[in-house]
This record gives C-alpha cells, sequence and structure tokens, in this order.
C-alpha cells in the first residue's frame, strides 16, 4: 500500500479561487499576460506585454524547467477523466473552453516540479544529480480534480498527491536534489478559458470543484522525469530536452 500526501500536507486548499455569491469569474492579470494572449489575441482585455518586457503577447525567453510527465493515453483511458470532460462540456461555460488546446498541448502535458531552472542557456543536470534520482526510485502519484488556483484565473487544472514515502513527499526530495525551494503545488494545466464568465456561469463552476474535489481521475508510477523547455507558459512550443530516470 503507497501512502499519498493529504490536503493537510499540500497547499491546494489554501490557494483555492474564492467565489463570491453571484459574482462573475474575471480572468486575472497573470492569465491576461502570458495565457490570454496565445489563445484570443485579439481579445480586449489582453495583457500585450509587461514593462520589463518579460512577456510579449504570452511569450517569453525560453525557460527550462524539472518535470512530472502526465502520459495522455492514460489519461485519455480513464473513465473518471472522460467523464469530468463530458460534466465541463455540458457546463453553461463550455462555449468558453478553449477546447482546441487539448489536442495541441496533449503531447506535453506535466506538473512542474522546480520551474525556471534556466534562461535561454540550457540547464545541464549534474552526475551527482542524476544519481541522487536514480537512487530516489520510482513514485507513484494520483491525479485528482478538478482545481482552480488564486493566480491564472482562467486555467483548471488536475491536482498531483505525491507519494510520501517514510513521511517524506517524494516530490521535495526532488526538489532538494535539484536545489530547489520547496513547494506544495503540483498542477497539471488541461483546460483554458477565453472569457470571463458569469455568476451563474462561475457557480456551476464552483460546484463542479466541489464535486470533483475527492475525485480520483488517475495513478501513476513514475519512472522518470523530464527537463522541458518552453517559451510560453502552455509549453505549446515546448521540447524534452532529457529524460532523467529514477532507477
Amino acid at each position: 500500500m503507497v501512502d499519498l500526501c493529504t490536503d493537510s500536507e499540500l497547499g491546494y486548499l489554501q490557494s483555492r479561487t474564492r467565489f463570491a455569491p453571484g459574482a462573475k469569474l474575471r480572468l486575472d492579470e497573470a492569465y491576461r499576460l502570458a495565457h490570454l494572449p496565445l489563445i484570443v489575441p485579439d481579445h480586449p482585455d489582453v495583457i500585450r506585454s509587461r514593462p520589463d518586457g518579460a512577456y510579449r503577447m504570452g511569450r517569453h525567453d525560453r525557460i527550462f524547467s524539472l518535470v512530472l510527465p502526465v502520459p495522455p493515453d492514460a489519461l485519455e483511458r480513464s473513465a473518471a477523466y472522460r467523464e469530468l470532460e463530458a460534466d465541463l462540456r455540458r457546463a453553461p461555460f463550455a462555449h468558453k473552453i478553449a477546447w482546441d488546446l487539448l489536442a495541441k498541448r496533449r503531447a506535453r502535458l506535466h506538473a512542474t516540479i522546480c520551474g525556471s531552472l534556466s534562461k535561454q542557456i540550457p540547464y545541464r543536470v549534474s552526475d551527482e544529480e542524476r544519481a541522487a534520482f536514480r537512487r530516489m526510485g520510482p513514485l507513484h502519484v494520483e491525479l485528482r480534480g478538478l482545481f482552480s488556483g488564486n493566480i491564472n484565473i482562467g486555467r483548471l487544472y488536475l491536482r498531483v498527491y505525491p507519494e510520501c514515502r517514510d513521511g517524506e513527499n517524494l516530490l521535495r526530495q526532488a526538489q532538494r536534489i535539484i536545489g530547489r525551494p520547496e513547494t506544495n503545488l503540483y498542477l497539471v494545466g488541461l483546460f483554458n478559458f477565453v472569457d470571463h464568465l458569469g455568476g451563474a456561469e462561475a457557480e456551476v463552476l464552483q460546484d463542479l470543484i466541489q464535486r470533483w474535489w475527492d475525485r480520483s481521475i488517475l495513478t501513476l508510477d513514475v519512472s522518470a522525469l523530464w527537463l522541458l523547455s518552453a517559451s510560453d507558459d502552455l509549453v505549446l512550443d515546448a521540447m524534452v530536452e532529457e529524460v532523467i530516470p529514477l532507477a
């Protein structure tokens, strides 16, 4: 029996979207800067760039990150995932979801473990880091849904619940191996909105999130991590630079 980290050990409850009764769900600034320009570039609320020039119509310098890959075939075979997608397609806001993105991002589904390891210059995994990952070995995770956060409001995710081995969150161990800050949020981005939601639409979304919160979507035995590079936050042009075995 594999032990998984619980909500009390992770940051999902604290980082949820706070829905106000009857209020609209507004796409936030982060989403309108990094996501919306890639989906609906002519939307009136697109933020075209930041003063520092880090984002230009949703694109930025190529960034290298350590991620946990999610195999699309396994996800699509999941009866729970198919049911979740069907619920979203029946929702009154279904026409505001960028459904075409699912196919475009299919081969790059992942949860970020260590973001922004390097910019422009590829990050090099050292021999010592590689050996430490092999010693860690494969890990078990469970994906649950549905999740909307308090940043990048406009994107819907699945939540990753990592294996807790000998009382330790293995994704935190992976972060320590790379020498990066330990976090407690690991999200698989799936669905993106093309517009703000009205009050009635937001209420339906809140109900869906509550109904799906404890539902298991997929369990995975992860035998390798990816070093992924991309020049946009939707990883539309992403490349798997290196596969890092966990064995």
